[in-house]
């Protein structure tokens, strides 16, 4: 199959919100154009609607909270951890919840 390209003029604003929605959705915005045009031929309508959770896609939101939590933990003079020595951590924890469990505590 052959490919074309569209050209359009938008509001950069819109284009970074849109970008930004698109990346929460897992896709770019030419994934979403289009997953948008077949569905458009297809339907012959505008068949649906995306939106997101808020105006923040989660993926910002995760990204700064662990942030927030880096910084606090740099505040506070502690070392960070390594992925293994949190997943050494989390093992423990649930070993213990696990000992815990079966002593019927």
């Amino acid at each position: 199959m052959s490919q074309a390209t569209i050209s359009i003029r938008v509001d950069q604003t819109l284009k970074k919100k849109f970008d930004l929605l698109c990346d929460a959705f897992g896709l770019s915005a030419t994934a979403a154009f289009n997953i948008f045009m077949k569905a458009v031929v297809r339907e012959k309508r505008i068949p649906f609607e995306i939106r997101a959770d808020n105006n923040e896609p989660s993926r910002l939101r995760a990204i700064n909270a662990f942030e927030t939590m880096r910084q606090s933990l740099s505040d506070s003079g502690m070392k960070e951890m390594t992925l293994d020595e949190i997943n050494a951590e989390i093992k423990t924890a649930r070993d213990e919840r696990r000992k815990q469990d079966l002593c019927g505590h």
